[in-house]
């Protein structure tokens, strides 16, 4: 019988974990390497000018929403504040051991239970569990690329850091800043730089669509791309109902609509005036090839202004001393250089016997329903689908774990699900182009992931609900009475774990 269960993390999917987890009887440790919660909101992770992508109303757990008085986009620190709530509300402190590196963690063919090695102030511990869950996340391990010359410019007191490692602007001032990537980190990066460096140039080898916060400075992009009709926009792996319809019939429907968001898009950041230039002269509907980015505040003000310089279609091909030389031939000053170019899709802790088995020849990650690999036991993943609704499909993603390991979930078998798994893999890498993060990118597809997780908990939103959020933004509230539901329709057997 599993009783015991080891969590690695605590951002959203760790809290998440924990809690459900514990609701349903389980005995849950948390080990989390920093000295707070949050992941990548914690302090020692967050940049300047991070904030929400999502608004506060659906970037929340199902049942604690945030305090009154939060902005609309709630910033990073109040985000990791939230967290530290949501733990304190639920008295889910006792559970968690921060500062604590999990160094190993190691399965008994025999028994299937998890030995784990942590660290924490020089001291190694060892213990067992009956389950572990890894909730490192997919943003936990930065990637910094090298650079050719790169020690000439280190040498000459240059800098290269990723976002994640860059906290105070006060620490560029004066300076010449180079950021590459053109994703939402390096643009807030960039952005929030603006008239405290000497000069700040983004290097950016593609240029990508970014959502204004409010189309058109009116209506809020919630309305549009945050409900079950804005991801319909998208094809899904397997098209039902209305979706098969606005896909096939209903296509000129859909494209109108597209369209129309990219007529807007291109007209209210000036894109096509020559000062910006920054149309990525391809569709809309690429946005979704990686990830959705929102908008940085004032951003394409401060290009069309000069106070802000973005170098496209080129990368960083040599370094000097104060120098970076890119690919179209010009020669930059850099004092700094910030690197927004993505994270490794790495679980250190786990031997590569185990990793071997839970991925595939390319690296990329084979869970089924984005949780379970099905050729370890006792092993889940939690937090590797990142989506428009990350907190809540972590959270359902607990609901749904826990539910399996009682006995409440009829899986396919084995074959089957490692069918679907290999299929969902080739639709990812042909719909994003490979930028699907070893496969745990899921935007903007959050809502169907969800459905999928309830559907094979045999628990369901209302008719009115769900036409709700045809139209309006998903609530996770409206979540909240389904964890309750399943726990309580397994209430006999948690009490007999118990009393085990």
């Amino acid at each position: 019988m599993i009783k015991t269960v080891a969590v690695v993390g605590a951002g959203f999917a760790g809290l998440s974990t924990a809690k459900v987890f514990r609701d349903f009887g389980f005995d849950a440790t948390v080990m989390e390497k920093d000295s707070e919660v949050g992941g990548v909101w914690s302090t020692s992770r967050r940049y300047p000018g991070l904030t929400t992508q999502n608004v506060r109303s659906t970037y929340a757990l199902s049942d604690y929403p945030y305090p009154k008085g939060y902005p609309e986009w709630p910033s990073g620190q109040q985000v990791q504040e939230y967290m530290e709530g949501y733990v304190d509300n639920f008295g889910l402190r006792p559970l968690i051991e921060f500062n604590t590196t999990v160094e190993r963690a190691s399965q008994d063919p025999a028994t299937g239970h998890w030995t784990v090695v942590s660290e924490r102030a020089g001291h190694r511990t060892e213990r067992t569990f009956d389950y572990l869950v890894v909730c490192n996340g997919i943003f936990s391990d930065p990637f910094v690329p090298t650079f050719n010359n790169q020690d000439q410019f280190l040498n000459a007191g240059g800098q290269i850091m990723h976002t994640v490692d860059f906290h105070d602007v006060e620490t560029v001032r004066g300076k010449n800043i180079v950021v590459v990537g053109f994703g939402k980190s390096s643009c807030d990066v960039a952005n929030a730089t603006v008239g405290t460096a000497a000069s700040t140039t983004i290097v950016a080898r593609k240029i990508i669509w970014k959502i204004p916060k409010k189309f058109k400075n009116v209506l809020n992009y919630k309305m549009l791309l945050l409900t079950r009709m804005g991801e319909a926009l998208f094809p899904y792996f397997e098209l039902k109902g209305f979706e098969k319809w606005f896909h096939s019939g209903g296509k000129k429907v859909r494209d109108s609509m597209l369209g129309s968001v990219q007529s807007v898009v291109t007209g209210q950041f000036s894109l096509n005036d020559p000062s910006v230039n920054l149309n990525p002269g391809v569709s809309l509907e690429t946005i979704t090839r990686s990830t959705v980015s929102l908008a940085s505040d004032g951003f394409f003000d401060k290009v069309k202004a000069g106070l802000l310089t973005v170098k496209r279609e080129c990368e960083i091909v040599d370094m000097g001393p104060g120098t970076v030389t890119l690919s179209n031939g010009e020669t930059l000053p850099a004092d700094v250089v910030i690197c927004g170019t993505g994270f490794h899709q790495r679980v250190p802790f786990l031997d590569d016997s185990v990793m071997d088995k839970i991925t595939d020849e390319s690296g990329n990650f084979t869970l089924y329903r984005q949780l379970l690999p099905v050729n370890v036991s006792n092993l889940a993943f939690n937090g590797y689908n990142s989506s428009f609704f990350s907190q809540l499909n972590c959270e359902m993603g607990a609901l749904w774990l826990a539910a399996n390991i009682m006995g409440d979930i009829n899986l396919p078998d084995d074959d089957a699900m490692n069918e679907q798994i290999a299929a969902r893999l080739v639709w990812m890498e042909k719909r994003t182009e490979g930028k699907h993060s070893k496969g745990t990118n899921i935007i903007p597809f959050s809502v169907h992931n969800i459905d999928e997780l309830l559907g094979d908990l045999n628990v369901q939103l209302s008719s009115f609900t769900r036409f709700n959020q045809w139209l309006l933004p998903i609530n996770p509230k409206d979540y909240a009475k389904l964890t309750r539901k399943v726990i309580k329709r397994n209430e006999r057997k948690i009490n007999e774990m118990a009393a085990a």
